[in-house]
Parts: C-alpha cells; sequence; structure tokens
C-alpha cells in the first residue's frame, strides 16, 4: 500500500508540474518558444523531457526558448545528482547514504605507471580487464547483464505518459549513453573520412533507410498504423521496469514476422516513429508506376529526394539538415568512393556535385523559386545518377543491382551500423535475442551494398570485438573469433568475390604518411595492434583474467594468419613463435620496470638492500609468469617460459652487475644480496631445465652472475683470516695451559676446551654467512681446523725431553777379570755414565705423571670431539648446499685425518715418554742402578713390585679409562726395556753364571703377573707377547758358556744361530758371564778388554 500511495504522489507531481510547464510556454514570460523536429504544438512536445532549469534561465534572460536544447539539457543532467538553484551549498545525493555501508577501510591500490604504446597511443587500456569466467557461454541473451549486480532501476520520472515511441527511443537512447563504457576512440577501421563530413548519425539513418528498401524488395514494407497510446504506454512500462536479469517479451511478440523484426530493427537502430513512417512512405511512393523493379534496385536518397515533401517535417531545419545528408550520401556513394570509376574524365563528377551544390542551394531562395530550381536540378541529377548507379559491377547485369552505395568505404560502414542493431540497448555487452533473425534480414542488404561472405565475416567480427573492447564482454570476444574463423581463405573464395576483394583498398593518411590498406588489413590491423598493446603488457592488463588472455591471443594469431596471407610471403618470416617472443620480452620490460619503481618505494621504508628485494620481487615476477601466464602462451611457443626466465635473468643482471664489480670484502651488503641473486639464478636454471627441448642450449646463453665463484673468493678471505685467528688462540692457549684438571670429573686441561670453542664459534660464523658457497671454501675451512689441532698437537709434545736425556748412556763393553775387581775400562777418552744438565733435569723433573696423564687426557678429549664436530660439519653443510650423500660420506673420511695422525702420534709419544721417564727417571736407581748388583740372588726384582705399583696407581688414579691400557702398557714395556737393559747392558758392576737362569725366569714371572694384576690389569695376551723377548735372553743365560761361544762362532759364519739369538745378544751375554773360558774368548776374538778394577 506504501508502494502504491508512493506512485500516487509522485504522479500528481508530474502532473502539477507538466501544468506548470504548459503555463509558462504557453504565456507571454516567454519572448518566442520554437518546438522541436516533428512537433507542431505543446501536444505534441512530452513536458517530462524539458529541464525546468533552461526554461526558467530563458525567462530570466528574456531569450527565445528552443525546446529541443532544454529537452538535451534535460536528459545531460539526467545522470547527476540534482542541485537546488535558489539554495547555495545544498545538494541531494543520488545515493541513499545509509545504505551505502561504511567508508572502504583498505588504501587504495597505487596508480600503475604505463608506458604508452606507440602504435595506438591514446587507446584507454590502463584498467586492468575484470576477471571473468572460463566456462561462460559463448551466446549471450539480453537477460544476461556483465554487471547484475549493479543493476539500476528506473525511477518514477522515467515512467509516465508518452505521446508516441519516439518517446521509447529517446529514453532507450538515454539508457544506453548513460552506461559507462571504454572508450574506443583509437580503435577505428583504417578506411580514410568522408569529405561531406557524414557522422554516424547520418551513416544509421541512411542504413536503416537502405534496410527498409532491401525490405520492401520481399514485400515485406508496409506503413504501420497508429497504435493506441495505452497500449504503447503498457510496452514501454514493461520494458522499463525490468531488470537485466530478467526474460523480457520482446516486442517481436505484439508483432510477428517481417513486420515485427522491422521494427524491433527499428528500436534498435534508435529510429523514431515518425523517421520511420516517412521512410516508407517515401520508398513507396517511389515504386508507384515502377513495374518490375526492385525496390532494392532503387537509387534510394535519388527517390527519397524526390518522393519525401518539406511539408513532412515538423521545421524547416529538421528539412534541411535530412536533405543535406541524403545529398552527401550520393555524393559519397557516386563521385567520392564509386565503385566503379568515371570513364569521362571526372566530367561527370563535376556535373553533380554543381547540381547537389544547387539543391542545397535552393533552399535559400524564395519557396516558389527554391521549389523550381530543386525539381530542375533533381531531373538532372536523375539523368547523371541513375545511369552511374546502375552501370554493371562483379559481373551482373545492368539495372539489377544499384551500385549507389558499394564503393566500399561507405558501403562497409553503413553494413556496420546495420550489425550494431545485434546488441541489447538496454545491456551492451549483450546480444539481443533477435541477433539470428536479424542477421538473416540483413542478408537482404548484401545486394545494395555489394557484401560477400568474406565482408560480412569480418565486419561482423570488427563490431563484436570493438563491443568487447568497450564492455570487456568475454563471450564478445568468443564470438568475434569464431566470426575470423570463418573467413575463407583464399583459395576457399571463388574467383569472382577474390577479383572483388583484391579491388578493394584504400589510402590512409598516418603518422607514417600515405598507406594504401587493403580491406582485410583495414579491418583486421586495428584489431591486431590492439591485441599487440594489450599483449605487450599482460601482466598488467591480464593480471585476473587469464581466460580472457588466451582468447586476446588467439583473435591476435588468427587476425595475423589472414593478414599474413593478405600480404603474401613479405610477412611469413615472423612466426608465431616469434610473436609471442616478442609479447614475452615487451611484457617482462614493462613488468619489471614497475618492480623497480615498487622495489624503490620499499627499499626506503625498510633497511634492505635494494638489490636484495629486487631479487626477491624479480623471483615473485618469473614464478607468477611461469605458472600463470606461460601455460596460456605456451599454446603457440613451447618455450615461451625460457623466453621469460632468460629476459627477467638479463634484466636483474644489468642491475646485479656494477655491484658484482665492486665488492671486495665480505660486508653486510653482500650477505644480503648474494643469496637473493642466487636463490633467483637457482629458479631460472630450474625452469629453463624443466622446459625441456633445447634447456642445454638455452643455459649456455645465460651469462652466469658467477655468485658462487665471487662469493667463494670473499668466503676464502673470510676464513683465512678467522683461521689465522684460531691460530693465535691456540697459541695463547698453550702459553697459560697449566696443565691441572678442569674437575674431577673433567680430567683434562682447560686449553683443548677453549680451543674447541673458538673453532665451533668460526664455524657458526661460517654457516651464518647465508651467500652460496662451494666445496673448495668448506674444504678450505676444515683443512685449516685440522691444522689448527695439529699445531695444538705439536706444542703440547715440544715440552717433552728427548729420550736420551732420560735413559744413560750404554756402559762400554767388558770381559771377566778374575784377578781383581769389577773395574770400568775405557778404551778410549770417555765420559762415565752422566745424568743430564741442571736445566734439562729441572725440565724433566716438571713433568710429573700427574702432568702427563693431563696431557694425555686432553689429547684423548681433542680426538675423541673431532668425529662429533665433523659430523655436525657435514650435516650443516648438507642442509645448506643439498648435495648427495655419497659426495658427503667420500668427503669425510678425509676431513680430519691429519690432526687425527697427529695427535694420535702424540698421544703414543707422551705415553712411550711417561713409560720411559718412570723407569729410567724415577725408578732409576733401584731399577737400573741396582738390580741384580753384584749379584741375582742379592738384589732381586720382587724389591721394585712396590714403587712400581705407586707409579701404577698414580697413573690410573689420573688417566681417563680409553687410554688406562694405552699408558700401563708403554709401562710394561719401559720396564721389560729396563730389565733387557739390566741383562745386556748393565756394565761390568753385573755378572751372571748360568744358574742365575731360574731365578730370572722366576722374577720374569712375577713382572708379568705384576702388570695382569689377576685379570684387572693388561690382557694376559698382550704381556706373553711383549715378555717373549726378554723369556728368550734369560733363557740363553741358562746355557754353559761353550754352548754360548759355539753358537756365536756358528752365528757370525753363517748368519745363523742354533740357540735363536743374534750375535749382539750373544755377545753382551757372554761379556757379562762370570768365567774364565769367555773372558779369553772375547780377548782372542773381539779384542774386549778386562773390567777395570
Amino acid at each position: 500500500m506504501e508502494e502504491e500511495n508512493e506512485v500516487e504522489l509522485l504522479q500528481r507531481y508530474r502532473r502539477d508540474r507538466r501544468i506548470l510547464l504548459n503555463y509558462l510556454l504557453s504565456g507571454s514570460l516567454i519572448k518566442k518558444v520554437v518546438m522541436p523536429p516533428g512537433a507542431v504544438s505543446l501536444d505534441d512536445v512530452d513536458l517530462d523531457q524539458v529541464s525546468v532549469d533552461f526554461v526558467l534561465n530563458s525567462v530570466k534572460k528574456g531569450e527565445m526558448l528552443e525546446l529541443s536544447e532544454a529537452i538535451r539539457d534535460y536528459h545531460d543532467s539526467t545522470g547527476f545528482p540534482h542541485m537546488n538553484a535558489g539554495s547555495e551549498g545544498e545538494f541531494f545525493l543520488a545515493t541513499n547514504p545509509e545504505s551505502s555501508g561504511s567508508p572502504p577501510r583498505r588504501t587504495p591500490p597505487a596508480v600503475p605507471f604505463v608506458v604508452p604504446s606507440p602504435i595506438m597511443p591514446d587507446l584507454t587500456s590502463s584498467m586492468p580487464f575484470d576477471a571473468t569466467e572460463e566456462d561462460e557461454p559463448a551466446t549471450m541473451l539480453k537477460s544476461q547483464s556483465i554487471n547484475s549486480g549493479q543493476d539500476r532501476n528506473l525511477t518514477v520520472d522515467d515512467i509516465d505518459d508518452f505521446e508516441d515511441e519516439d518517446d521509447l527511443e529517446e529514453l532507450t537512447s538515454r539508457r544506453y549513453s548513460r552506461r559507462s563504457l571504454n572508450d574506443t576512440a583509437d580503435l577505428v577501421v583504417g578506411l580514410p573520412s568522408f569529405a561531406t563530413g557524414v557522422n554516424d548519425d547520418d551513416l544509421r539513418e541512411t542504413a536503416y533507410e537502405i534496410l527498409l528498401a532491401a525490405a520492401g524488395a520481399s514485400g515485406g514494407l508496409i506503413v504501420p498504423s497508429k497504435e493506441k497510446k495505452k497500449e504503447k504506454k503498457s510496452r514501454l512500462l514493461k520494458k522499463l521496469g525490468r531488470s537485466k536479469s530478467e526474460q523480457v517479451t520482446n516486442q517481436s511478440q505484439q508483432s510477428t514476422g517481417l513486420t515485427g523484426l522491422l521494427e524491433t530493427m527499428r528500436v534498435q537502430m534508435e529510429i523514431s516513429e515518425v523517421m520511420d513512417i516517412r521512410t516508407r512512405q517515401g520508398l513507396l511512393n517511389a515504386m508507384a508506376g515502377k513495374v518490375g523493379k526492385r525496390m532494392d534496385a532503387l537509387l534510394v536518397p535519388l527517390e527519397l529526394l524526390s518522393c519525401v515533401s518539406r511539408t513532412e517535417f515538423s521545421d524547416k531545419k529538421a528539412y534541411i539538415r535530412w536533405q543535406k545528408r541524403q545529398l552527401n550520401m550520393l555524393e559519397e556513394g557516386l563521385v567520392n568512393h564509386p565503385v566503379v570509376g568515371f570513364g569521362e574524365s571526372g566530367r561527370k563528377a563535376s556535373e553533380m556535385r554543381v547540381l547537389l551544390a544547387r539543391i542545397e542551394e535552393s533552399e535559400s531562395f524564395a519557396p516558389s523559386v527554391g521549389e523550381l530550381q530543386r525539381i530542375e536540378c533533381l531531373r538532372s541529377l536523375r539523368e547523371i545518377a541513375v545511369p552511374l548507379a546502375e552501370r554493371p559491377a562483379r559481373g551482373d547485369l545492368t539495372g539489377e543491382v544499384c551500385h549507389w552505395a558499394d564503393g566500399y568505404h561507405l558501403n562497409v560502414r553503413l553494413y556496420e551500423k546495420l550489425l550494431l542493431s545485434v546488441f541489447d540497448v538496454l545491456d551492451e555487452g549483450k546480444l539481443t535475442e533477435e541477433v539470428e533473425e536479424i542477421l538473416e534480414l540483413l542478408k537482404s542488404t548484401w545486394r545494395i551494398l555489394g557484401i560477400t561472405e568474406t565482408i560480412h565475416h569480418t565486419c561482423y567480427a570488427w563490431v563484436l570485438f570493438r563491443q568487447f573492447v568497450m564492455t570487456r564482454e568475454h563471450a564478445l570476444l568468443r564470438l568475434a573469433i569464431e566470426q575470423l574463423n570463418k573467413v575463407p581463405l583464399k583459395e576457399e573464395r571463388g574467383p569472382q568475390e577474390r577479383m572483388h576483394l583484391k579491388s578493394l583498398y584504400c589510402k590512409v593518411e598516418n603518422e607514417e604518411g600515405s598507406q594504401e590498406l587493403t580491406f582485410l588489413q583495414s579491418f583486421l590491423t586495428p584489431i591486431q595492434k590492439w591485441a599487440d598493446k594489450q599483449l605487450a603488457d599482460y601482466h598488467f592488463h591480464f593480471s585476473e583474467a587469464l581466460a580472457m588472455m588466451e582468447n586476446v591471443v588467439s583473435i591476435s594469431m588468427v587476425a595475423r594468419r589472414l593478414l599474413q596471407e593478405e600480404t603474401g610471403s613479405a610477412m611469413q618470416t615472423v612466426t608465431d613463435g616469434d610473436k609471442i617472443e616478442s609479447y614475452v620480452s615487451s611484457s617482462i620490460k614493462n613488468a619489471f620496470l614497475r618492480t623497480l619503481q615498487d622495489v624503490e618505494t620499499m627499499s626506503n621504508a625498510t633497511d634492505e638492500h635494494p638489490l636484495a628485494l629486487l631479487g626477491e620481487e624479480t623471483k615473485k615476477l618469473l614464478k607468477k609468469d611461469a605458472t600463470v601466464f606461460i601455460p596460456v602462451l605456451s599454446q603457440w611457443h613451447s618455450q615461451a617460459v625460457v623466453v621469460s626466465a632468460s629476459l627477467l635473468h638479463k634484466l636483474y643482471g644489468s642491475k646485479l652487475k656494477p655491484f658484482l664489480n665492486s665488492v671486495e670484502q665480505l660486508t653486510e651488503d653482500v650477505v644480503l644480496v648474494f643469496p637473493a641473486a642466487d636463490s633467483f639464478e637457482e629458479y631460472v636454471m630450474d625452469l629453463i631445465t624443466s622446459s625441456g627441448g633445447q634447456s642445454e642450449a638455452s643455459l649456455k646463453k645465460l651469462s652466469p652472475y658467477k655468485i658462487e665463484t665471487i662469493s667463494g673468493t670473499l668466503v676464502l678471505r673470510w676464513v683465512n683470516s678467522q683461521l689465522s685467528r684460531i691460530l693465535g688462540w691456540v697459541e695463547r692457549a698453550i702459553q697459560q695451559e697449566r696443565w691441572e684438571p678442569v674437575s674431577m670429573q673433567q680430567r683434562h686441561g682447560s686449553s683443548v676446551v677453549e680451543v674447541y670453542r673458538i673453532v665451533e664459534e668460526t664455524i657458526d660464523q661460517f654457516f651464518a654467512l647465508k651467500i652460496p658457497m662451494r666445496s673448495g671454501e668448506m674444504n678450505s675451512l676444515f683443512r685449516g681446523i685440522d691444522n689448527a689441532f695439529q699445531v695444538y698437537a705439536k706444542h703440547v709434545v715440544d715440552n717433552l725431553a728427548s729420550k736420551e736425556d732420560i735413559i744413560p748412556p750404554v756402559p762400554i763393553l767388558t770381559r771377566y777379570r778374575r784377578e781383581s775387581g769389577i773395574k770400568a775400562f775405557v778404551k778410549k777418552e770417555l765420559n762415565d755414565p752422566r745424568l743430564p744438565d741442571m736445566r734439562k733435569s729441572r725440565d724433566i723433573n716438571v713433568l710429573t705423571t700427574s702432568t702427563l696423564c693431563v696431557q694425555l687426557n686432553t689429547l684423548y678429549y681433542g680426538i675423541s670431539h673431532l668425529n662429533k664436530l665433523e659430523d655436525s660439519i657435514w650435516e650443516r653443510w648438507t642442509r645448506k648446499t643439498k648435495h648427495g650423500k655419497s659426495n658427503i660420506e667420500n668427503s669425510k673420511k678425509e676431513s680430519f685425518d691429519g690432526s687425527r695422525k697427529d695427535i694420535n702420534a702424540a698421544i703414543d709419544r707422551i705415553c712411550e715418554f711417561t713409560g720411559t721417564k718412570i723407569i729410567f727417571w724415577d725408578l732409576r736407581e733401584p731399577f737400573i742402578e741396582n738390580l741384580y748388583r753384584p749379584s741375582v740372588s742379592e738384589s732381586r726384582l720382587e724389591t721394585l713390585i712396590e714403587p712400581l705399583d705407586v707409579e701404577l696407581n698414580q697413573l690410573c688414579d689420573v688417566i681417563v679409562e680409553p687410554l688406562r691400557d694405552r699408558i700401563v702398557t708403554s709401562l710394561l714395556q719401559a720396564s721389560l726395556d729396563g730389565l733387557v737393559r739390566v741383562l745386556l747392558d748393565g756394565g761390568p758392576s753385573r755378572l751372571f753364571i748360568p744358574s742365575d737362569s731360574k731365578p730370572l725366569e722366576e722374577d720374569l714371572e712375577v713382572l708379568k703377573e705384576f702388570f695382569i694384576s689377576g685379570g684387572d690389569g693388561l690382557p694376559r695376551g698382550v704381556v706373553e707377547n711383549q715378555v717373549a723377548r726378554v723369556r728368550q735372553i734369560i733363557k740363553l743365560q741358562g746355557y754353559e758358556t761353550r754352548e754360548l761361544i759355539d753358537d756365536l762362532k756358528s752365528a757370525s759364519a753363517s748368519d745363523r744361530s742354533k740357540l735363536g739369538a743374534d750375535t749382539k745378544t750373544l755377545l753382551r751375554i757372554l761379556c757379562h758371564r762370570c768365567d774364565s773360558e769367555a773372558s779369553q774368548f772375547l780377548k782372542k776374538q773381539y779384542k774386549i778388554p778386562k773390567s777395570g778394577a
């Protein structure tokens, strides 16, 4: 009920408005009121479409009022909010602010920087296409809308009593003009302009006249009767009240057949009912008395000039404008652009121009004089024009076809206006429901306009494509592609059509000068250029419309194929792949330029290096190109991804190269830039490799950044400086080391912990470098660390005394002397056995058993942690470089071999030194000097077990468990060495007899069991192996002197000993044998002196 009350109130307001306007216009307030064309009185004018403000201004100024201008002002202001003229600052919104929602919270997007293309610099394409559904149907009905969510319902101001169908046409035209369309000012066919100034409205109206003539040839032309006003209003309300998403009953349902279709065409082409009736009547009058003449063979403009009188127009101005259009059409069709040229050196053309000018001039004379001149000129014009129009062309008979409008330029322009009627006037992006019937009807105009199948498909494709550019309706583009695919190739056309198309060419003036274009070039070249411009920056134009991009590429390729065939072999050198490559190159460059600008903005807002940001953003750009756009372009160029990747690699490289040439050391900038550059280059390589084909050749064409090489040099410099720092710390740690256990549980020195700390810090810093590295840098780090531990091991053993400083010199060999006691004899002037000097003695004494054990523990700590350190390094290197495990396993074996070898050698040397020092230095007096002196029975080995046990306990208290057996084995070896020294080189104070072998054997068994310690000591097998050599010497002591002498003689002669001893051992046993026979033998055979008394 409320809605009905509102409508009634609005209707009352509108009636009051009309009454007031009628009062103003009928009274004496206005100097003069000029009626619009087609109106005789105010009853013929729809006052609802008259601007009140325009009328009031005319009243104030006292000027003449032209109602046509007031109506135009009303329509021009309908797209804007209404303003109150009396109240300044007061305004009304076109939308309801309460239902508009809150303002957007996000910031507006940045305005993209687009470099105008030299091809079509003014083409409006700065806004990217809206995303469309790929599965949108190709056939569209007017019930479908491209912006269904933004439907605008007509207001009650648009709905009221309409005087005739002119009002319907006016309102439809107004709705058409309100739609926001994309500018297509530069998307025009390559045809010359008309010399007479014919405009689009002239072409549209003439095209409709031709359509009526073609329809009249089939007998479908009748003059419609005046319909009831109420019925027309009902039809209009139904049309205006529907939304674009609803199905609507078409007007053809009220009037079916050809009559209904022509009515639909009238509305579609925005032709007023007055003009329609006038044209129909004129054509029917022209056919009067012409028996056997087809209406489509008439010279339409001439016949209308002859059969339509001035009285059928509302005012003189409308008649003059209509006459001017007809005269211009005759001049354009027969003089300026004839299909067959004049054969009389242009005489008839000059005569026609004079006649046309005189007809136009007649309107300026008095009615009687002017009408007489007009009739005479029309008679003369008919005598010249009819033969020209009916001249044979394309092989037809004289009079069969009237060729006044098939001079190529004019005919295709007229046919273009006819084809525009297929679009829904309420939704320009959709085809009307009657599209098939309309296209079939338009075929009837082919005879008049000289249209062939090729021309039709080409023109229809052009119209669809231009409408697509205006509306961005994806389905129109697909339909345009279908039409272009229907254009037959040269070999598919008939000979007559080939000759006809060959004759269609024109000269066009453009930026490049005068250019001669064929028919297909005139229509397809703008399509090709538009597609080229869009695809030259597809990253911007199609970022959200992939399906549309694919179809734009398709229409570009189809148009290109047709243009190539049209021009012959001249363009064949440029393949589809070359064209796609040019699109990729151009768009990549444009996208890269935008990326540069974005990076500049980002770098100012952050602390990141611009080249690092550029590398990341360029990688994102390439990734989007490879995953989004390249799959579309790959349909025409399989290696498109290679072109894209290679070009971006080159573009980024041009920015990166100066930076690479300037770096000399590892800086923060290098650490930021190198990873981004290397990551981008690696992605480029992967893309090219995965493309297949000639990927290897493509990779060779790239100019690599050589990031790894440059960074490798920088890293090597850094590693070398760090390794020098490590060696300095090693020296410092050794100097400060006191060889005291860190704790009861950690019985190693603190220096090795410090060395490991500095090494691990260096390794952490090494892997914190996120720049590319090769295995060479890793190996250099390994070698440096390996060298550091070798230096450490060397420093540990450098403080050890030499073995010669600990073991006393071997006494000179002497033989037994019975006459006197044991006396040393020196053959040459030799010093007696002596101790080292005071300084060496002090150094030896400093190295206590506890100190030596801490050194051993420290070295063991170093070598035992090498494996963990090594594994950690390789694990981190694997994560960093993603190398295969096999390569790492092979490299692991050689990582720290030098340090392992040197540390083990140092451990062996300290163990040997420790055992030797205990026996030959710490226990020198009870062991080396007093054991078995003066005889075996008087000084047995049992006396040494206790001091040995003390030393052994001291060792085991400090040494770590893994080294216990090694150090105890060294003590066993030193003990056996001391025992051998006593037995073979004990000096003149020690003498043995054969009966001593048994107690000696017993002493050896005691020593063996001491080290075995009931299973808690060394393994029995190890001990047995060690004492075997001493057991052999003791066994020799049990042999009689004669046996020893004979065996020594035999061994000296043949190097064979029956007793299994060497000559050196046998000789020394004889020197220590308390026996005169042995003494005599040694004197005689070896000149060995007697021992001194």
